[in-house]
């Protein structure tokens, strides 16, 4: 009787990740880079890039596929229950931050090769999060209640994104701890007690 032969995948996926990096580079260095362009940088045939994605909107949404699992990642580790909601909102910018940094090209593809429905659903695990520390926070009179939880997180949405179209533009870096900060102080925090918050937290991670 015959052994089964085992199908080894590893170089295959090894190779759709690389694709996937090379992407992430190139359209974050020209959003209209070509197919050829991402081939020539992830050192592989255009062909082979075909093997892996039909063409470019398949190529974002495996960009778009892998940010999803990391901002779920990420607001899973954060799901932590804290006393504290300004606790809770600084930790969570500080652990999402890398993601949201990493997959940062997304935001300049989100209209053009995304839409908003794709937009939602990666960040769907986000969103929740963030409502529920502001809904906390508004019940301990630690952040302000002028806008509801959920119109409040899409502020703060917007505003942490637009952080990160200038961190794309090289106009500004940042590893996390000023958008924690800055981000406590939006939704009602004192600057002293969002420095001291997230000075606390960065320095024990």
């Amino acid at each position: 009787m015959t052994t089964p032969t085992r199908i080894r995948t590893r170089p295959h996926t090894d190779t759709r990740a690389r694709i996937l990096e090379a992407a992430r580079r190139e359209l974050g260095r020209d959003p209209d880079c070509t197919l050829a362009d991402i081939a020539e940088a992830a050192g592989v045939a255009r062909r082979t890039v075909y093997v892996h994605f039909t063409g470019r909107a398949a190529l974002v949404e495996g960009l778009a596929a892998d940010a999803a699992e990391a901002v779920r990642l990420a607001s899973e580790a954060t799901r932590v229950p804290s006393r504290d909601a300004a606790t809770a909102l600084a930790r969570f910018v500080l652990t999402l931050w890398p993601a949201a940094d990493r997959y940062r090209v997304l935001v300049n593809l989100a209209r053009q090769d995304l839409g908003a429905h794709r937009v939602a659903e990666v960040l769907a695990p986000a969103r929740t999060a963030v409502a529920g520390i502001l809904a906390q926070g508004q019940q301990q009179g630690v952040f302000h209640t002028t806008v509801p939880p959920g119109p409040l997180s899409r502020a703060l949405e917007a505003y942490l994104l637009s952080l990160l179209e200038t961190a794309d533009s090289n106009t500004w870096t940042d590893d996390g701890p000023t958008a924690a900060t800055t981000a406590l102080i939006a939704a009602g925090v004192t600057n002293a007690r969002a420095t001291s918050t997230v000075r606390r937290l960065h320095t024990t991670t």
